[in-house]
């Protein structure tokens, strides 16, 4: 079987990303989550367990969480160390995939340059008030870091603005599925 055709699923904080790799894998898509990979990382890979006991005296997410956004240097460091795992296994899942459509939801990809990696890219907007109301942080000190949804959106494939209806997002789903095969 041929490679499949790669998409990443990117945008802002509480646009819907994980909604829409659900849409994707609704209707036949493989799919991954990088934060469900970080999540394992941090869980399951024992030299990431170790280093980051070693810095932070702790591997529970949410105390990792609080040492590292809003100080640079510790983010820094805690994504040198993540995000080559990241990278090697979504590349290592890629390469097993056997679907005609393999996708991928990284929430910083062009943030990280990762979009080189992939044959298309989706962006998934939503207005400011939108995004705060289905994620407290969205609009916070983490999303200062981003880059923002209109220069996404401008460099992507395939834009969808997430205000609506989950019929919609399953509508513009299955029209890039359709454009893609």
């Amino acid at each position: 079987m041929s490679r499949p055709v790669a998409v990443a699923i990117t945008g802002g904080i509480g646009a819907g990303k994980s909604e829409a790799l659900a849409a994707f894998g609704r209707q036949g898509a493989a799919t991954l989550s990088a934060d469900e990979v970080v999540h394992d990382l941090i869980a399951h890979h024992e030299q990431v367990r170790a280093a980051l006991q070693d810095r932070f005296g702790t591997t529970e997410r949410a105390n990792i969480a609080d040492a590292v956004f809003g100080d640079a240097e510790r983010l820094a460091w805690l994504e040198e160390l993540l995000h080559p795992l990241v990278r090697e296994r979504t590349d290592a899942w890629l390469a097993q995939v056997e679907a005609p459509v393999a996708v991928v939801e990284i929430p910083l990809l062009y943030e990280t340059g990762g979009e080189r990696r992939f044959d298309k890219v989706v962006v998934v907007t939503a207005p400011a008030g939108v995004r705060r109301s289905r994620s407290p942080a969205a609009g916070g000190s983490r999303e200062a870091r981003l880059i923002p949804d209109p220069e996404k959106a401008a460099r992507a494939d395939y834009v969808f603005e997430n205000e609506g209806s989950l019929e919609e997002l399953e509508q513009f789903v299955a029209a890039v599925l359709a454009d893609l095969t």
